[in-house]
């Protein structure tokens, strides 16, 4: 009797546990809602090289009716001296320098180019702007796409050209020409860069295309066709193996069809890297070399 009595006991507390902390599970904020970023930010330590900066103020984005956090990288020496500068602009800006504002780690940008100046001399501005966390898909796309609905890519890539871009040289030490200005992202942000030198040639000479979202729309391939590059311009197409066949596949025919336009062999590369997974660590490995080649001599 005193056993099975005791037996009961157990139970009777496990479950009282089981139901505890099921009811602190329910009681947690969804991960999309930004509560639990909050929380986990105040658990990690910045990890921002001193010359990265926040602008104070949000911009908002016309057409959108929603504001963007603006973060810029500035090289070592841009306080001592009065040389300017090229520029890269980069979305996902959580994702770049920070680790305590990143999703799932940084992709190191502040550190890679702060050696990068140091071995090199090679030096530019980076422009990150903030992704619209449940608007990410929609913002990264000039294509409609049926389960994630409204495109809104053009008013992104208008935002990033006309008010933001202007802003920038004019509050900067910028070199305004195309041929100093490039753009860069991956996933998501890999499709909208390719987008935006395909869309504005006049202000992009450079696109380091990551990961690229192709099978976001079929129409990425027609436009591509129909609307060709400067032969200057400088395309980088990465893709990892482990990323799955279709953006392999996807890359690889993107890569034919530009090569068969014409375009001239020197300005256009693609690396498909067998270890490559669709994530920061794999996208910081590339981008020292990428810019490496976006920007050379």
């Amino acid at each position: 009797m005193m056993k099975q009595t005791y037996l009961l006991a157990t139970l009777l507390v496990v479950f009282f546990l089981s139901c505890k902390q099921q009811e602190e599970k329910q009681d947690l904020p969804s991960k999309n809602s930004g509560e639990v970023e909050k929380l986990e930010d105040e658990t990690k330590e910045s990890t921002a090289q001193p010359n990265v900066i926040v602008l104070d103020k949000p911009f908002e984005i016309a057409g959108l009716d929603r504001n963007r956090q603006i973060r810029i990288y500035l090289p070592p020496n841009y306080k001592n001296s009065d040389k300017k500068y090229p520029v890269l602009y980069m979305h996902d800006a959580q994702n770049l320098f920070d680790d305590a504002t990143s999703y799932a780690g940084e992709w190191g940008v502040d550190e890679s180019l702060n050696e990068l100046a140091k071995t090199s001399g090679l030096e530019l501005i980076v422009i990150g702007v903030d992704n619209g966390a449940e608007k990410r898909m929609n913002e990264l796309s000039p294509w409609e796409n049926k389960e994630f609905g409204k495109a809104e890519g053009d008013e992104y890539i208008n935002f990033i050209v006309n008010q933001i871009k202007p802003y920038i040289d004019s509050n900067y030490r910028t070199l305004k020409d195309r041929e100093n200005t490039a753009i860069m992202g991956s996933s998501m942000g890999g499709l909208i860069s390719h987008y935006a030198i395909y869309k504005y040639p006049q202000v992009f000479s450079k696109a380091g295309i990551f990961s690229p979202s192709y099978w976001f729309s079929e129409k990425v391939f027609s436009f591509t066709q129909n609307n060709p590059v400067p032969k200057d311009a400088r395309l980088f197409l990465l893709v990892g193996q482990k990323e799955g066949d279709g953006m392999t596949v996807n890359t690889q025919k993107m890569y034919d069809q530009i090569y068969s336009s014409k375009h001239p062999k020197e300005n256009i590369t693609a690396v498909i890297d067998p270890k490559g997974d669709h994530n920061e660590a794999f996208w910081q490995k590339h981008f020292t070399p990428t810019i490496e080649w976006l920007f050379r001599k």
